[in-house]
């Protein structure tokens, strides 16, 4: 077979693959929905060229650099649907085994990909803020979008991306106008819960904070039950000069799920960004964090912690690109594995030749408690400057015998020493994530998960 007929081929088979992701609510395409008067003309267009897209692209496969651990059969193999009704049946007392106790929050809910009125608690938000669902504000203000919903992600880093424009409905918008400051932090809990049908829910999100505005966003992506479900979430963050976002990020679907997030970041001068990723549930796991800067002197710090335990793939890939002088960033990642779980971590730090004075650092830390389980990492530097202050690293280990033995012989049961060690070792990363009660409930959920595994 020619390789034009073979790349055709492909084609028509990430078409037919992905068909049911590109349902609309009534069964149609959302490209018609956009076209019928509910949004503006430059959405509309914006869907129709990402649909165009999905059709070109083909199923990535492990000859592709950015997949090759990452396969995609068991993702395609079930036949997942697009979400096509609202889930309005649940009131807030059905969702309090997924709240985080004592975290004083303003709090928004999105239940498979829609967002709900009836579960959300804002209160009262402070001038200048505004939250609240994407369809909605789609209908009511596009203007407010337009110029910065979609062109953070541009056409985005794969397949993914593009169906999750394409298929565009709705998720969570967070404007904050110039020297906005918003004290308490936003919760938005991603709630999915399961169908009849394997469904997948692709909600859009977009952050933006004006010139000097701050805040912090707590994202919790759970689930009511194992279901067998697909999530494909993209999010668009912008800072603008002097802003600043605190950021954590708390992925614990089903153990039956999939999850793909596609995180794109823009920085303007001086703005500071500081993200925290933990990735704990999921069957199949992908993570895909991209920043870029528009301005000097800005500073990005990515910080991760995921545990991979027997049929779990979790999977980091990080894009970070200086193209300008005088910037910053910072990678740092931690996994614990066990039983046959499976990681990847594949980092990129691009120095471009214009971005002198750039300071990046990035290392990937990782504990094996089992001898099947895997991880492959990856993290890169790729530096065209010579006025730089650039490093990298990765390690692969044990829990030391020693310490271990000193644990043990102090009456502390195997699978407890084990557990505080572990917390040791990821009390780094779990720290940063900011307030006392988001700590407390990752440790506690981490140690459950460490005491369950399996000891050899």
């Amino acid at each position: 077979m020619s390789a034009a007929a073979n790349s055709s081929r492909q084609q028509t088979e990430a078409a037919e693959a992905f068909a049911g992701w590109l349902q609309g609510i009534s069964g149609g395409s959302p490209v018609d929905a956009a076209s019928s008067g509910t949004a503006q003309d430059w959405l509309a267009a914006e869907r129709q060229q990402a649909a165009e897209r999905v059709r070109a692209q083909a199923v990535p496969t492990g000859k592709s650099e950015s997949w090759r651990y990452t396969g995609l059969r068991s993702l395609i193999d079930q036949g997942f649907v697009q979400v096509d009704e609202p889930l309005t049946a649940l009131t807030p007392d059905d969702i309090e085994e997924v709240l985080v106790p004592g975290l004083d929050a303003h709090r928004a809910v999105l239940v498979n990909g829609r967002y709900s009125e009836a579960l959300s608690d804002l209160g009262t938000l402070p001038r200048g803020v505004r939250v609240g669902s994407l369809q909605r504000m789609i209908e009511s203000d596009p203007d407010a979008l337009q110029g910065v919903l979609t062109r953070i992600a541009g056409e985005g880093s794969h397949l993914f991306a593009s169906l999750n424009t394409a298929a565009m409905q709705d998720g969570l918008v967070l404007l904050l106008e110039r020297g906005a400051l918003l004290e308490r932090p936003i919760e938005v809990i991603h709630l999915s819960v399961g169908m009849e049908e394997p469904r997948v829910a692709q909600p859009r999100h977009l952050i933006s904070l004006g010139d000097g505005a701050q805040a912090q966003v707590i994202e919790r992506y759970v689930s009511l039950g194992d279901a067998l479900y697909c999530t494909n979430s993209v999010l668009e963050v912008s800072l603008g000069r002097d802003a600043l976002l605190k950021h954590a990020r708390v992925q614990q679907e089903s153990p039956n799920a999939f999850h793909i997030t596609s995180f794109y970041l823009s920085q303007d001068a001086n703005s500071r960004y500081a993200g925290v990723n933990i990735g704990l549930g999921g069957i199949w796991a992908r993570t895909d964090l991209v920043t870029r800067f528009s301005g000097e002197h800005a500073e990005c710090d990515l910080q991760g912690l995921y545990l991979a335990g027997d049929k779990q793939l979790i999977d980091y890939h990080m894009d970070v690109r200086h193209g300008l002088p005088n910037c910053s960033s910072r990678e740092r990642f931690k996994g614990i594995l066990y039983g046959k779980g499976r990681a990847v971590f594949d980092g990129l730090v691009y120095v471009a030749r214009d971005a002198q004075k750039t300071d990046a650092e990035m290392s990937n830390r990782n504990l094996i408690l089992s001898a099947n389980a895997e991880v492959d990492t990856k993290p890169q530097l790729e530096i065209y400057a010579d006025d730089v202050k650039c490093s990298h690293g990765t390690t692969v280990g044990q829990i030391e015998p020693e310490m271990l033995f000193y644990l043990r012989s102090r009456g502390i049961s195997a699978s407890l020493a084990r557990r505080m060690l572990c917390l040791g070792f990821a009390g780094e990363i779990i720290e940063a994530l900011g307030p006392e009660a988001l700590r407390d409930y990752v440790t506690e959920q981490v140690g459950e998960r460490l005491e369950r595994a399996p000891l050899d």
